[in-house]
């Protein structure tokens, strides 16, 4: 079990760039050159700065100084005529001095203040409001932790990059079905239309969001596992063209390039948590409430890792 544990720690987006530039590495030759122009051109695609301003820094974030820093993963339902919303949010501290990583979920359904739009609303229409900028200045005030950076993953061409990397396996612990499709309790492979529909199910589900933030973590976990794998970056070329048209991030390349080489220590050790609150109804519709305690208990938390006094 102890073993296990320590496996699924490893599977983390910070270990992808690193394995990747080491397999290149040890590539050499044409084939290397031609993967690294790759792996460049789709960071550049990726790559959509955000300007906003924050006050929870004082000064600019230096990676190469191995500074801890945060990063607000997105992923979104956007559809035809939609611009959707953030479905999945997850905040991401990473402090190399501690060598670990905390992955906080955050709930859809969370009340909380809209910064920028006036309004208290569910965090996840900060989104649909503003796109990535709001969200960021919204979990940064919900959090009172600075944002430094935004992962924005399109869930709808999530299957996209799930077929790339030859489909996906996962432990399931939940019979269920959805989509026309039966998921069955235990290990299952699925292909990206699959995943994305075991992924996106919640009403059937005695857990309600938290269920469902669980399979898209198991989805997103494996989709590192197999990307980072060597027969995946024989066909690199179809991996990263999924990743640059359904991927949008602050990141830069160089950014990229001082985490894996400042922060590698920090994949040695992950947690997981979330926010405790409760369901209830204003006006006919669902909210998740945090108490006061509650917010205050993730804020300190969080506060500690990033070192923020």
């Amino acid at each position: 079990m102890r073993n296990e544990k320590k496996k699924k720690k490893k599977r983390t987006w910070l270990k992808v760039v690193g394995i990747v530039v080491l397999l290149i590495i040890l590539g050499g030759g044409a084939f290397a050159f031609s993967v690294w122009n790759s792996l460049t051109k789709t960071v550049d695609t990726m790559h959509t700065p955000i300007d906003r301003n924050t006050d929870k820094r004082t000064k600019d974030l230096a990676l190469s100084d191995q500074e801890p820093f945060s990063i607000l993963m997105l992923g979104v339902d956007e559809r035809d005529g939609d611009k959707g919303r953030s479905d999945t949010m997850i905040v991401l501290t990473v402090n190399p001095q501690k060598k670990s990583v905390k992955m906080l979920s955050i709930p859809r359904d969370t009340r909380t203040e809209i910064v920028g739009h006036g309004t208290q609303d569910k965090i996840n229409h900060a989104f649909a409001f503003g796109g990535a900028a709001m969200s960021m200045d919204t979990v940064e005030n919900f959090l009172d932790i600075p944002i430094d950076y935004y992962m924005k993953i399109n869930m709808e061409g999530f299957k996209d990059i799930v077929d790339a990397v030859g489909g996906v396996t996962v432990q399931n612990n939940l019979d269920f079905s959805s989509d026309g499709v039966h998921f069955a309790k235990g290990t299952l492979t699925l292909n990206g239309k699959d995943a994305l529909s075991y992924a996106r199910m919640r009403h059937d589900d005695p857990n309600g969001d938290f269920g469902r933030q669980t399979r898209q973590r198991s989805i997103i976990e494996a989709v590192i596992k197999e990307g980072a794998s060597i027969s995946s970056l024989t066909k690199y070329d179809e991996v990263f063209g999924a990743l640059s048209k359904n991927i949008q991030t602050n990141l830069t390349f160089d950014d990229m390039m001082d985490i894996q080489k400042n922060y590698r220590a920090a994949s040695k050790d992950i947690s997981e948590s979330s926010i405790n609150g409760t369901g209830t109804k204003i006006d006919g519709i669902y909210y998740y409430i945090v108490s006061e305690e509650e917010q205050e208990k993730v804020q300190t938390e969080l506060k500690e890792h990033l070192a923020i006094k």
